[in-house]
């Protein structure tokens, strides 16, 4: 599944699509940015509450297919500007994080 069909599939808001077509391959939800850089394998969706600049610094060293921010997360100030310099994919939900991974799950 790409990261397309699932903003579509869920009806998760699209913050920053630079590149649609990335496949998912697996999902990992975390908040605690160190465990996540540990764990988090390239191309998965990392599920996260956290919404400041340095998830997109930890996605540029994970490369994960997207970020989803749950539970109603806007990002923070600059984040959108830093993920499409960086070419991070990033969506957000209304769900709760523990919806969201079931709606990964049902995918893959």
């Amino acid at each position: 599944m790409t990261v397309k069909e699932l903003a579509n599939a869920f009806d998760y808001e699209i913050l920053c699509l630079p590149d649609e077509a990335r496949e998912i391959r697996g999902g990992y939800a975390g908040d605690l940015l160190s465990w996540v850089m540990g764990k988090l394998d390239a191309d998965s969706a990392w599920v996260t509450i956290m919404s400041n600049v340095n998830i997109i610094a930890v996605a540029t060293l994970t490369d994960p297919s997207c970020i989803i921010l749950s539970e109603g997360v806007s990002p923070d100030e600059g984040v959108l500007a830093r993920a499409e310099q960086q070419g991070i994919n990033l969506l957000s939900a209304k769900k709760t994080t523990f919806e969201v991974c079931a709606d990964l799950a049902s995918m893959l």
